[in-house]
């Protein structure tokens, strides 16, 4: 049967203690607050922390941005550490609707694991009960194998593309400029669409129907080798679950996004229109 890139909280109810499956929290906050701290307030039952810095890799010139890709070796090491083994299935959840769990669901395939899911909804699907107590696994035996780099670009990639969409995650006041939180520039990449991550999903925060989410990415132009990016490359492994959902796997990531294009002496467009 084949497992993923959602699960809902029933199924997890019914398999939370399943020997194979390993539930990880993958709380994390731009701006107010700490993601382990609210693992300490209440977690679901047996799952482990991990940080989403522990799996960014180190800055350097080749990769720029405030969340750079782990090595694999990196990556490896910290998916030991949560208890996953080779055939573990892995369920992953945050709190603000997938949005940051949807990026550890991408390096988990990205990576080769090939059995990763996200929990849709999250935290307010799964309601209670919740522990405190803090899970430490045995080290498990994942192995990171080589990834496939034709699905993430850097700044030159995206400086020359021609002839595929690109779409901007953010929400639209940081699309359009009137809102900068973070990075040294407002607006967005010339060309690129805006596409908030939120409406990859219905009213009670689940994903929408793989059909909906055909049709949105359709109306988007999102064909073949579309390129997704946000504020740092987190929020918009969302628009890679919400295609995967939707049959679509061929998207790709700007891995330094905005905060690596706003760094640059690289042109910068602003208000509704892609410019």
């Amino acid at each position: 049967m084949s497992f993923g890139p959602l699960v809902s909280a029933d199924w997890l109810r019914e398999h939370l203690h399943d020997t194979d499956v390993r539930v990880i929290d993958f709380r994390w906050y731009l701006l107010d607050r700490n993601g382990r701290d609210e693992y300490s307030r209440g977690h679901i039952p047996g799952a482990v922390f991990v940080d989403l810095e522990a799996v960014t890799g180190k800055q350097d010139s080749n990769a720029r941005g405030r969340h750079p890709l782990p090595t694999a070796a990196q990556f490896e090491s910290e998916m030991r550490k949560a208890g996953v083994d080779e055939k573990t299935k892995v369920v992953v959840y945050d709190d603000v609707r997938g949005s940051i769990a949807a990026r550890l669901w991408f390096l988990l395939g990205w990576f080769g694991h090939g059995a990763e899911a996200v929990l849709d909804g999250g935290m307010q699907a799964w309601g209670r009960p919740l522990e405190t107590a803090v899970t430490t696994p045995t080290a498990g035996s994942f192995q990171s194998r080589e990834p496939d780099r034709t699905r993430i670009l850097d700044f030159d990639d995206v400086r020359t593309l021609a002839g595929v969409a690109v779409l901007d995650a953010r929400a639209g006041e940081r699309y359009r400029g009137e809102k900068e939180p973070v990075d040294p520039k407002a607006g967005h990449i010339p060309g690129a669409v805006s596409a908030p991550w939120m409406d990859n999903l219905g009213p009670d925060g689940r994903f929408k129907s793989a059909a909906e989410l055909r049709e949105r990415f359709a109306i988007l132009g999102a064909g073949e080798g579309a390129v997704v990016y946000c504020g740092s490359g987190v929020n918009a492994a969302h628009h890679l679950l919400a295609m995967d959902v939707a049959g679509l796997r061929s998207g790709r990531l700007y891995a330094g996004s905005w905060s690596d294009w706003s760094q640059r002496d690289a042109p910068v467009a602003t208000g509704k229109d892609p410019g």
